[in-house]
């Protein structure tokens, strides 16, 4: 059975956690789970599938993304003693840099980070050669990512030539478009990062989508 954690649900915030919560600690040693996807046709249950957790924060953005706000709820709720779980490196951070401040920031309040895929746990107590790990592994994550653009780019190039190239799938149909639009419209364009989230896409679609 899950531990619980007296909570208060912050604004502006959607995902797998019911309304994502910073709580006062009154259950130390939680078992945090992140997740991230990248569009809405990708499934979040593969990542953390078998994994014993006691809460789940989900965004569904792309991993350069700087908007995410389950991670920052999920950086918000996690407490001393607890560990935060993440499928991999490349789920969590958008960059090195990005890697090794979370973790750094984490381990720092006495959380935890655990990597299922690259099955390395970080505590703050880790040695040298543990943190020199953390950063090689990072940084084949970031060549990972950029060789899997690279083919994609490739791929898309060849079915241009061959004439077979249909695109990405839109993320929203014409008519969720037109309640975008309607909506923005009757906010006055503002508050454009709630309603990108009430509609699942990122703040830059949002735009592409309104000048279009």
């Amino acid at each position: 059975m899950a531990r619980q954690r007296n909570q208060t649900a912050p604004t502006g915030t959607t995902g797998t956690a019911d309304a994502a919560a910073v709580a006062q600690n009154t259950a130390p040693g939680q078992r945090v789970g992140y997740v991230r996807v990248s569009t809405l046709d990708q499934k979040t249950e593969r990542q953390l599938d078998g994994v014993d957790l006691d809460r789940v924060f989900t965004d569904k953005a792309s991993g350069k993304d700087a908007n995410r706000p389950q991670l920052q709820a999920a950086l918000e709720y996690v407490r001393d003693g607890d560990t935060l779980v993440v499928h991999s490196m490349d789920r969590l951070a958008r960059n090195l840099e990005d890697l090794r401040r979370i973790v750094r920031e984490l381990t720092e309040r006495g959380i935890a980070v655990e990597f299922v895929k690259e099955r390395q746990t970080f505590t703050g107590t880790d040695s040298a050669p543990a943190q020199l790990m953390l950063s090689l592994m990072g940084a084949f994550a970031e060549v990972e990512r950029a060789l899997i653009r690279e083919r994609q780019r490739e791929g898309i190039a060849i079915a241009k030539q061959r004439g077979t190239y249909k695109g990405r799938k839109p993320a929203l149909d014409a008519a969720r478009v037109a309640e975008l639009r309607s909506r923005d419209a009757a906010q006055g364009g503002k508050n454009r990062a709630s309603l990108a989230r009430a509609f699942g896409i990122s703040r830059e679609t949002l735009y592409q989508y309104l000048r279009t």
